[in-house]
């Protein structure tokens, strides 16, 4: 019976944070194993990368659509790929993998377009794929016990949402990255860290958008794209929320915050205090609950990897994302089909979509003024996991 999964990785190159950081992810529990790789344009810098991690030199690949055309024709092919490329080359190669069978795991955001997203989308669930994207913060248990105490109604219904997520990177750039170049991308801070706090919003509440108004900034001289963004949101329940988020923030390193308000209490949840989770209930002592030591819901303590007091951090929450999908692989590469089989907890294709969404909507305000605009949440395709 399979109980270890082959993948590959295309970028991720050597000095590549992300890169280092999915790699060590994916094989945090020994379930995964890397066999192959397009690391680099530069072959020379694959060659280092395929070493370190011990990959076979001849699956190491020049171009990631020599990749999946060898890959898929071996007995011993790689169950999934992992795309850690700039943002505007993952459509392209989301979807040679997925023409070729190979599951895939991609960063986010997952396509500059919203139609790429969907066209990804559709070909996954027709082909019977898996398609993972790493929103990063859903991988944190206490983030999880933020969704649970909302799902069981302990604050009740949400009235207002007050979400921010500052860094001050952009101001110590010597250099124009990639995220800043405007012909890699439509967006900077919005598409870079925007898309978490939509997302930690939405995997956490359950609340839908329905307008937003947006209003976009960019200073300094190196930016070609935004970095500083006011986002104002209605969602269809009739709760609002307000999202700041900032590369020009001085004195903030990653500073996401999440913090509820319901009609019987509140909760707030910090990156740079991820152990904790604070939970007021009217009427009720204000509590500090912390990981590894209060009780949690199962569907959160099943996230679990040490005792209160040994922090967890950024490369569990990945190797839980990774958990989460090699152990839906698995299932299906043992039964042939997903049918009736509980959904893991990961982020999928779908919330990559709505991800760009978010974006388009966020710069479509923003062009016109800071004016609402509407949402129009697409329905997703069906899904309908079968046996490749």
């Amino acid at each position: 019976m399979q109980s270890v999964l082959r993948f590959g990785m295309v970028g991720g190159g050597e000095g590549s944070l992300i890169g280092d950081i999915h790699a060590r992810g994916a094989m945090f529990d020994r379930r995964n194993v890397l066999t192959a790789g397009c690391f680099s344009r530069d072959p020379a810098k694959s060659a280092i990368t395929g070493e370190k991690y011990g990959i076979d030199p001849d699956r190491l690949y020049a171009t990631y659509r020599e990749m999946a055309e060898k890959e898929a024709a071996r007995e011993d092919r790689i169950h999934f790929v992992v795309i850690v490329t700039p943002n505007n080359s993952h459509y392209e190669i989301a979807k040679v993998f997925l023409l070729h069978g190979i599951h895939v795991v991609c960063d986010k955001p997952v396509t500059i377009e919203e139609s790429e997203a969907r066209e990804l989308e559709t070909l996954a669930n027709e082909r019977g794929l898996l398609f993972g994207v790493t929103y990063t913060y859903s991988g944190y248990p206490m983030v999880k016990q933020a969704r649970e105490i909302v799902k069981q109604g302990e604050i009740g219904d949400i009235i207002s949402v007050m979400a921010e997520y500052p860094q001050e990177w952009v101001l110590h750039a010597a250099a124009p990255s990639w995220r800043m170049d405007a012909r890699q991308g439509k967006s900077c801070c919005v598409a870079d860290i925007g898309v978490h706090v939509a997302h930690t919003v939405s995997y956490i509440t359950g609340l839908e958008i329905e307008t937003l108004c947006a209003d976009l900034q960019s200073h300094g001289t190196l930016m070609e794209l935004d970095n500083n963004a006011n986002i104002m949101v209605k969602y269809t329940s009739g709760a609002t929320g307000m999202y700041w988020c900032s590369q020009v923030a001085p004195g903030s390193k990653n500073g996401l915050k999440i913090r509820l308000f319901g009609t019987k209490g509140s909760l707030e949840w910090q990156h740079e205090r991820s152990e904790e989770l604070q939970l007021s209930i009217l009427g009720k002592p204000f509590q500090l609950l912390s990981r590894g030591r209060d009780p949690m819901y199962p569907a959160a303590a099943a996230f679990n990897r040490l005792p209160g007091g040994h922090p967890e951090g950024l490369y569990e929450a990945f190797a839980n994302i990774y958990a989460a999908f090699s152990g839906e692989l698995l299932k299906l590469l043992r039964d042939g089909k997903l049918t009736g089989a509980e959904p893991e907890d990961y982020p999928r294709i779908s919330e990559g979509a709505d991800g760009v969404r978010f974006i388009d909507k966020c710069l479509e305000s923003s062009e016109k003024g800071a004016v609402w605009v509407k949402y129009d949440a697409a329905s997703a395709p069906e899904r309908t996991v079968q046996p490749v």
